[in-house]
């Protein structure tokens, strides 16, 4: 990584004039601490044109504009604030990969770091504004001064690139703590993303109305559009692209651990994506039983199973969120067999379960009570099944919820009121995920040895229809016999 010249601070970009020289203050250790007169000078100059005028519009534009007229008209009279975020620093002097909140990425379609929609009310409704870091100035060197200059960074679109692309009227974010500070009448922000904007808005919102104005993003997006079903659909497919590039490098994962099956699935999500939609479970062995495994530093044997729970995110930042249960020899074990079917039965009473007017619920306690009647079966927990149902016992085995709603976050539309998610209506639109699972601890002394350390969790992403759901990673193959067949196809063959 370039070290030499870069300097220890930035200037600020979020507080300073857009006129402000650069003052940038020497790395303590850098190799030239000082930058001449005529350096400078020299630096203003020589450097082609190079905006853009043949941009088009984003894809999504239409339907951002849509978005945005939705919340207008819940929030009539009152400006709304959604910051993209900023930068969070790993270590010192490098900063995790900028991922823009989903908020404001869904309103806008853009995903640069600093970023601040503003609606501005009217008589008709809102006027909407972006602001945004215009591209680094040459005449100050703040293009090859600052730690955030575009010679160090990358080129930043023009603010009027960015009016063609997002189809909205674009500002100087360097000057928005300023009219925010200037602002009258109600306010609501989306918190915990830019601590200057808040900071400037401190004495107009109330914690209440955010968490109100929140909760209505997060209940706009339960139900998916057209733009967003295609990325899912993508991103399902990506990801069945993913896995087959792991089970093609089990043996290599047998002679490594786990991390092999999560660099090689990283791979495929960088190349079509732009990353993994949360840490990868790569769990082999007992570390299936472990929900969320994402060490995945575990040796991977043969006999183990491996649950792999991985998704791709797109280029637009929708997830997809799959699991698959593999044999790493490419054949189940009897006992093996018997619990993933088991399993498999449970997730096909789920999915059946999904439809238009069904409650959220209903597929849960679906897919729960045919894990509940496999266990009472098995003799693993004393029936009659209503009753272990009642109590919850089931639960010792099946852990957690059997899915949630899917889109720019894995666990999307978190902070919706529970009268419209967890105890709401699925309507067409609405995308979920399917996933049921058993777990038996390897210290579970309630089951028998045999039992112990083997967990299965197969997870799929269903949208809900006008006439029922459709599976969108149904390219992997689910039942039992299909995935042996599937892998024996990409050269895994049992000794």
């Amino acid at each position: 990584m370039a070290d030499d010249q870069r300097p220890e601070t930035a200037e600020s970009p979020e507080g300073t004039a857009a006129d402000k020289p650069a003052e940038p203050k020497p790395r303590k250790n850098g190799l030239a601490p000082k930058v001449s007169d005529e350096l400078a000078e020299n630096m203003k100059s020589g450097w082609a044109d190079t905006e853009r005028t043949d941009l088009e519009p984003v894809a999504q534009a239409e339907h951002t504009a849509r978005r945005r007229a939705a919340l207008s008209a819940r929030f009539p009279g009152e400006r709304l604030v959604v910051p993209a975020g900023r930068l969070k620093t790993r270590s010192n002097d490098t900063e995790y990969p900028f991922r823009a909140s989903v908020e404001y990425a869904y309103l806008t379609g853009d995903q640069t770091e600093n970023g601040v929609l503003v609606l501005e009310p009217t008589a008709e409704g809102h006027d909407a504004a972006l602001y945004l870091l215009p591209r680094s100035d040459r005449d100050n060197g703040e293009f090859w001064l600052s730690a955030q200059g575009e010679l160090w960074v990358g080129r930043r679109q023009s603010l009027t690139e960015a009016e063609r692309r997002y189809g909205v009227p674009c500002a100087d974010v360097r000057k928005v703590a300023a009219l925010l500070t200037e602002a009258r009448g109600p306010v609501r922000v989306v918190r915990s993303y830019d601590a200057t904007v808040e900071a400037a808005l401190t004495d107009k919102v109330t914690a209440e109305r955010d968490a109100e104005f929140q909760t209505f993003l997060s209940e706009l997006r339960l139900v998916k559009d057209d733009f967003e079903i295609a990325e899912l659909t993508f991103a399902c497919e990506a990801t069945a692209r993913g896995f087959e590039d792991v089970v093609k490098v089990l043996d290599r994962a047998q002679a490594t651990s786990e991390r092999y099956i999560e660099g090689t699935f990283f791979l495929r999500a960088r190349v079509e994506g732009n990353d993994v939609g949360y840490g990868s479970i790569c769990a082999s062995g007992p570390n299936a039983t472990t929900l969320h495994w994402v060490r995945n530093d575990g040796s991977v044997n043969d006999g183990d199973l491996l649950l792999l729970d991985a998704g791709v995110e797109t280029r637009e930042l929708y997830t997809a969120d799959v699991t698959r249960t593999l044999p790493v020899n490419g054949r189940f074990t009897e006992l093996q067999r018997k619990i993933y079917d088991a399993v498999y039965d449970a997730q096909e009473a789920g999915i059946a379960a999904v439809r238009p007017g069904a409650k959220y619920g209903d597929f849960h306690r679906a897919a729960q009570r045919v894990l509940t009647e496999r266990l009472v079966e098995w003799g693993l927990v004393e029936g009659p099944v209503e009753r272990v149902l009642e109590l919850g016992l089931q639960r010792r085995w099946t852990l957690h919820g059997t899915g949630h709603m899917l889109g720019l976050d894995v666990h999307d539309c978190a902070t919706a009121r529970r009268e419209t998610y967890a105890d709401g209506t699925l309507e067409p639109g609405m995308c979920l995920t399917v996933e049921p699972g058993l777990y038996f601890q390897a210290d579970d002394l309630t089951v028998p040895e045999e039992y112990r350390g083997i967990g299965v969790r197969i997870e799929d992403d269903i949208l809900v229809t006008e006439d029922g759901c459709r599976n969108l990673s149904e390219m992997l193959p689910r039942r039992s016999e299909d995935v042996e067949r599937w892998m024996a196809d990409l050269g895994v063959a049992s000794a």
